[in-house]
C-alpha cells in the first residue's frame, strides 16, 4: 500500500517536504505568472483581444472621434472585445526505479535526496516548458506581439540587440501594458551573444558597465528588464512579456508525491502534477525571432 502524500518517509527522510522545496528551487516559469487553483479538468476562459478599447467599428479611438465633441453630439461607443477558449489539464508524471530494501537500510541520505531533486526536475522542466510554448504560442506568434530580427546577435559587426529588445517594449507598450520591470526571456546561447556585445563590441562605449559586468559575470537586468535565463528557451528566441499579467498557470493537483511499498523487495518514489497554462493577455508578450543561430 502506498505511503500517503505528505506522509512518505525514507529512513527519516520526509519526501513530501523535500519534494515541495525542490519543486520551489527548480521551477523558474512559475514566478512570472499567475498561480490559480482549477477544481475541473477542463477550462472555459477568454482571450482579451487588445490592451486598447476599441470603437465599435474597429477604427480605433482618435482625437477626431472623442472630441472636442458638437452640442448634443452622441458619445463613440468603444469595448473590448474577448475570445472564449477551452483548454484541458495536462498530466505530467514520472517515478524512479525500484530502491531496494537493503539500499534503503545502508544507503547514504543524498541517494534518496538525489533520486528526489531529479523526479522533481523532471517534472518541474515540462511544467515549465509547458508555460514558456503556451506565453510564446509555440514560438509562432498569432495573438502575440513578434519582432524578428535583422541581424542575429551573434553577428557583433551588425547586431542592434539594443533596438531589437525596446521595439519589443513598445509593441507592449503600444497596447497599453507598462513594460517596465517587465521579464526578458533568454537561451544560456543568446545571453554569450548579448553579454559579448555589451562587453566586447560596445564596451568601450559603455565602460562602467563593461567592467561591472566583468566583475558580476551576469546579466541581471537591461533596459528596465529583468533578464531570466533558462535552457527551456528556445535556441533562436527570446520573449519579453509582462509577469503575473500575461499568464496565469491553473492548477489542478500541485506538485504531489507518494512512496509506493513493495514489500520483501523494496520503494519506489513517484512525483506528478497537473494543470495547464493560459495565455489571457496576449498583448503583454513580445517574441523575438532569428536572435541566434538555431
Amino acid at each position: 500500500m502506498a505511503d500517503k502524500t505528505g506522509q512518505a518517509d525514507i529512513r527519516g527522510i520526509d519526501i513530501d517536504k523535500l519534494v515541495k522545496g525542490f519543486a520551489d528551487e527548480e521551477i523558474i516559469m512559475k514566478r512570472y505568472v499567475n498561480v490559480t487553483n482549477t477544481s475541473a479538468r477542463e477550462i472555459r476562459w477568454y482571450q482579451k483581444t487588445a490592451g486598447f478599447l476599441d470603437s465599435e467599428d474597429t477604427s480605433g479611438i482618435t482625437a477626431s472621434k472623442i472630441g472636442p465633441a458638437a452640442e448634443l453630439a452622441l458619445p463613440v461607443v468603444v469595448g473590448q472585445s474577448w475570445t472564449r477558449t477551452t483548454s484541458y489539464v495536462r498530466k505530467y508524471i514520472v517515478e524512479s526505479k525500484t530502491i531496494s530494501m537493503e539500499d534503503i537500510k545502508d544507503s547514504d541520505v543524498d541517494v534518496l535526496a538525489t533520486t528526489v531533486r531529479d523526479l522533481v526536475r523532471a517534472v518541474a522542466h515540462q511544467v515549465d516548458t509547458r508555460i514558456w510554448n503556451v506565453i510564446t504560442e509555440s514560438q509562432s506568434a498569432s495573438n502575440i506581439n513578434s519582432v524578428t530580427i535583422t541581424n542575429e546577435w551573434d553577428d557583433y559587426s551588425n547586431a542592434t540587440p539594443i533596438i531589437d529588445i525596446l521595439n519589443a517594449k513598445r509593441l507592449i507598450r503600444n497596447q497599453s501594458y507598462d513594460p517596465e520591470g517587465a521579464i526578458l526571456m533568454l537561451n544560456p546561447n543568446e545571453l554569450t551573444y548579448l553579454t559579448n556585445w555589451l562587453i566586447n563590441t560596445k564596451g568601450a562605449s559603455i565602460p562602467q558597465f563593461a567592467s561591472r559586468k566583468v566583475v558580476d559575470g551576469t546579466v541581471l537586468e537591461i533596459l528596465g528588464l529583468n533578464v531570466v535565463v533558462s535552457t527551456i528557451v528556445t535556441a533562436d528566441y527570446a520573449a519579453v512579456f509582462v509577469p503575473n499579467r500575461a499568464a496565469t498557470w491553473k492548477s489542478f493537483v500541485p506538485i504531489s508525491s507518494t512512496v509506493i511499498d513493495d514489500p520483501g523487495i523494496g520503494k519506489k518514489i513517484r512525483v506528478w502534477e497537473e494543470g495547464e497554462a493560459i495565455l489571457h493577455d496576449p498583448k503583454a508578450v513580445t517574441l523575438l525571432s532569428n536572435v541566434g543561430p538555431s
